[in-house]
């Protein structure tokens, strides 16, 4: 498992897979990133130390993920980054919440003192398919009660039954609302849930200048950050 790594292109960035306990949701139908969550927090705290040392501070950029959400990484793992955020005099954090935990990124945001792009695991504003479907348990009544406290949607493509019209309409909000986001290729793992592959080489045509856009980071395969398995 490679838990560092640099992004070399949109913001330059190091990069950091670090383990936490399991995920306060833990019911995504399609996601089985999860088996990564443990419930032994000396180890936890342990491989994420080794980790974090190989932080240089080289782009004054960290993002720091997790198989969850950046508020079940140990206290112990939390304080070492707000340690390494000075000591490498880190400008900007990027970090992965589910929705769920909205109440706490403004008490965060005050706590770190720099610039914070919190991810957040939309997948899709279809909300039919986001809950029924992915089951991810993420409910809002605006686009803008999601801007109130997450930069950046991440957002899945390539799942049978997603459509085009779909698809057409998650990219026009992303686009519309948002400066940051992440868009992931959907492959098949553990899951029941299938890949849609005429769909997705329907969007690599329809959408290809996403992968160019500085504001949006496109991942044809889960790894393409050099991190995870």
């Amino acid at each position: 498992m490679e838990r560092y790594s640099q992004i070399l292109e949109k913001d330059e960035r190091e990069i950091v897979l670090l383990k936490a306990r399991p995920c306060i949701w833990g019911k995504c139908s399609f996601c089985d990133y999860i088996e990564d969550n443990s419930v032994n927090e000396v180890e936890n705290v342990k491989i994420n130390d080794e980790v974090l040392n190989r932080v240089t501070g080289k782009f004054k950029v960290l993002e720091v993920i997790n198989s969850g959400s950046f508020f079940e990484l140990p206290e112990l793992t939390k304080e070492r980054i707000y340690q390494i955020i000075k000591e490498k005099n880190i400008e900007k954090l990027y970090i992965e919440a589910h929705y769920l935990y909205k109440k706490k990124i403004k008490e965060l945001r005050e706590k770190v003192g720099i610039e914070i792009i919190v991810k957040t695991g939309i997948e899709t504003f279809d909300d039919q398919m986001r809950n029924n479907v992915l089951n991810k348990n993420v409910h809002f009544s605006s686009i803008e009660e999601i801007l109130e406290d997450f930069d950046s949607p991440c957002l899945m493509v390539g799942i049978q039954g997603q459509t085009k019209e779909m698809i057409r309409k998650d990219i026009e909000i992303l686009t519309k609302y948002f400066k940051h986001g992440t868009i992931n290729i959907y492959r098949n793992n553990s899951t029941p849930i299938k890949r849609d592959d005429k769909l997705i080489q329907w969007f690599d045509q329809e959408y290809s200048y996403l992968k160019k856009d500085p504001r949006y980071d496109y991942l044809g395969i889960p790894t393409d950050f050099g991190v995870g398995d």
